[in-house]
Order: structure tokens, then C-alpha cells, then sequence
């Protein structure tokens, strides 16, 4: 019996003092940071047009490789 209370509490005190210092307000999704979202939108759009021109030389290399060109 002690043993399981002692759990409980263990379990209760590590549950409440998990909390990450980085998440202790919420965001206001009201006004969103505006670079941030632009930032993101901005590196994906990149890297997606780095896989396709990758992708484009790499089929033409096949090409030139395989005589299909």
C-alpha cells in the first residue's frame, strides 16, 4: 500500500515538474510572426526547387549516360 502511494506521488511530482521553460505561455494565434511563417514558406520553397533542378540534371545525365539523348 505505502509502496503504491509512494508511486503515485512520484509519478504526480514528475508530471508536474516536466514542464519545458520554452512552453510556459501559449501563442497569441491571433497575430502570427510573420517572419517566421515567411522564413518557413521561403526554405521550402528552396529546397524544393533545389530537388527538382537535381533532379532534372540527374535524369539528363542518365540520358547522356545510357545514349537515350
Amino acid at each position: 500500500m505505502k509502496v503504491t502511494c509512494f508511486l503515485a506521488r512520484s509519478y504526480l511530482f514528475q508530471r508536474a515538474g516536466s514542464r519545458s521553460m520554452f512552453t510556459s505561455s501559449k501563442h497569441d494565434t491571433t497575430s502570427p510572426n510573420w517572419f517566421r511563417v515567411g522564413l518557413a514558406f521561403g526554405s521550402s520553397i528552396l529546397i524544393w526547387t533545389l530537388l527538382f533542378k537535381q533532379h532534372r540534371t540527374d535524369v539528363l545525365e542518365y540520358k547522356r549516360r545510357n545514349g537515350l539523348e
